[in-house]
């Protein structure tokens, strides 16, 4: 099949969940000999020009640079160029694209939506952005062929809201046993001698009360924070002042190496992500055996269950973190379980998922007459209704 992924940054995956979704999925497709083809964003046009990655054709298009813009006229693009070239299916993810899906419709092209979290609970979102998250959800269900949905509370929302079934495709979770530590010194922690954040600079994901509460205990380990964000400079700043000697930022690290080695080697990882589903660094901190504190979410506690400790507030950390360097056989234990938990989320199975899932949307694309008398038989949604449970279990 000739697949095209529309409506993110793109790959190689240097932003978020999505990306390194369409990384992951669209690798596994090209070696199964489907076509895949990414559309990325290029803001400034400094954007390196490799045709293809990992078998995965590229194909670079503009986009504004201002945030509540830029998704929307980069998938515009997109959109044209795809209607062009016309792929067997289309997997738009995000559905603040979902204006765009009528013109899919009206070409002919299955098209299922990946309708991420809850966006309109972002905080960097004000009270337009936040009607028009809601609106857009709306659009996604009337005029998808499929959603896809990577969490169970994702899926309950949906199901809840619009009495809708979504097709459940989680991401996966990279397995990292007995990780090196020799790239530690390049930031001068030692193993199991820092505490360990990795997230983009939005309020929606608490660096800031993670920040906050570390700084309250008495806490001797360094916190490590790893991220930055785009449109976030007033946020960035309450971050950084409310650090003292012990945090260091390092920005974004997009070495995987390294990244990886800074997971696995952790003393605890923090995670205070909260709206937007099954996330792919709290994933690969689990999968790296890294013992794991999280923002007190459904999100959250579906993936980590009883591997986990939470928090709501500054305060649950300054007490996790001073437990966390008091016990730390106790992170031991939490580790091992949570990376025993992580061998449910596989990326095989997730792209074997989304392959099926796309042959699904075609059958059900293709004129009755060109099927075999037994698929003529069965109704247009049987194929895409067998698939709502799908997914890395």
């Amino acid at each position: 099949m000739r697949i095209a992924m529309v409506g993110t940054r793109g790959v190689p995956a240097r932003y978020g969940g999505f990306e390194t979704a369409i990384e992951e999925i669209g690798q596994r497709l090209c070696a199964r000999g489907h076509q895949v083809t990414v559309y990325c964003r290029d803001v400034d046009g400094s954007a390196a020009r490799e045709s293809t990655y990992l078998g995965m054709d590229l194909v670079y298009l503009p986009a504004m640079h201002k945030r509540a813009l830029e998704t929307l006229s980069h998938t515009g693009l997109s959109v044209a160029h795809l209607l062009r070239h016309r792929p067997d299916a289309a997997i738009v993810f995000n559905a603040a694209n979902a204006p765009y899906l009528p013109l899919f419709r009206a070409a002919g092209i299955p098209v299922a939506t990946h309708v991420d979290g809850l966006e309109w609970k972002r905080a960097k979102w004000g009270r337009a952005g936040k009607r028009y998250y809601r609106s857009v959800e709306a659009l996604a269900v009337r005029w998808s062929d499929a959603l896809i949905a990577d969490a169970v509370g994702i899926q309950n929302y949906y199901r809840e809201k619009f009495d809708v079934d979504t097709v459940y495709l989680a991401y996966g979770a990279p397995l990292l046993e007995n990780a090196p530590s020799h790239r530690l010194a390049e930031l001068g922690v030692e193993s199991r001698g820092y505490h360990l954040v990795v997230a983009r600079f939005e309020p929606e994901n608490h660096v800031d009360l993670i920040v906050d509460g570390y700084v309250r205990s008495q806490a001797k380990a360094p916190l490590v924070v790893v991220g930055s964000a785009p449109y976030s400079d007033g946020y960035t700043r309450l971050v950084h002042d409310l650090g003292d000697e012990r945090v260091r930022f390092v920005g974004g690290v997009w070495d995987q190496e390294l990244l990886d080695q800074l997971y696995a080697n952790s003393l605890v990882y923090w995670h205070g992500h909260s709206v937007g589903g099954t996330n792919p660094s709290l994933l690969r901190a689990i999968g790296s055996g890294a013992a794991t504190n999280a923002f007190d979410v459904d999100f959250n506690r579906e993936v980590l269950s009883n591997s986990g400790r939470y928090f709501a507030g500054p305060d649950d950390v300054t007490a996790l973190a001073e437990e966390a360097e008091a016990q730390p056989s106790a992170l031991r234990e939490r580790g091992t379980l949570g990376q025993q938990l992580a061998r449910r989320f596989d990326w095989d199975m997730v792209a074997a998922g989304y392959e099926q899932l796309c042959a699904d949307l075609v059958l059900a694309h293709q004129p009755a007459r060109a099927l075999p008398r037994r698929e003529r038989q069965r109704s247009p949604k049987h194929a895409l209704e067998r698939r709502n449970t799908l997914g890395a279990r």
